[in-house]
């Protein structure tokens, strides 16, 4: 394994575990009981049985497992990249997906709190998941914009 390859492994590593164990702590606090309630954002309790927008619920116990082989896919992909620029936005996704699956496991369905109703109702979410959207948009630039790429 040469000195680039184990850079991106370990960045890979120490991302996915901290977007992990960050997001787990948030949502446990919650399980637990804590809530929050103001004009614009309420901190509730919601078990997603879907995905975004609880869509797909209907897949059921399927959905995890389909969850895992695109985890998976996302990680070998990355891997044969062999692109270390991307290893911290891909660390954060697969951080944030691996938390949502570990709480299909757990809890039976993906642990969700952030409730924005300020104007317009939208859906119920979590660290986990504004962590993907954030991966998302930075691994489109670094696609679509290659030279901001430089490994």
């Amino acid at each position: 394994m040469n000195r680039d390859t184990l850079k991106l492994w370990v960045i890979l590593f120490f991302t996915i575990a901290g977007i992990f164990i960050i997001d787990q702590n948030i949502k446990m606090l919650f399980v637990d009981g804590f809530r929050y309630y103001t004009e614009c954002i309420d901190l509730i309790l919601v078990y997603n049985k879907g995905v975004a927008f609880s869509m797909l619920a209907f897949l059921d116990e399927w959905l995890k497992y389909i969850q895992i082989v695109m985890v998976i896919g996302i990680l070998v992909y990355i891997i044969s990249l062999k692109k270390l620029c991307f290893a911290f936005p891909a660390g954060l996704l697969l951080g944030g997906a691996m938390s949502n699956v570990y709480d299909r496991f757990i809890h039976g369905g993906v642990v969700d709190m952030v409730y924005w109703h300020c104007g317009f109702n939208f859906a119920v979410f979590n660290f986990a998941d504004v962590m993907i959207n954030v991966a998302v948009v930075w691994l489109l630039l670094l696609n679509f914009k290659p030279h901001l790429c430089k490994s």
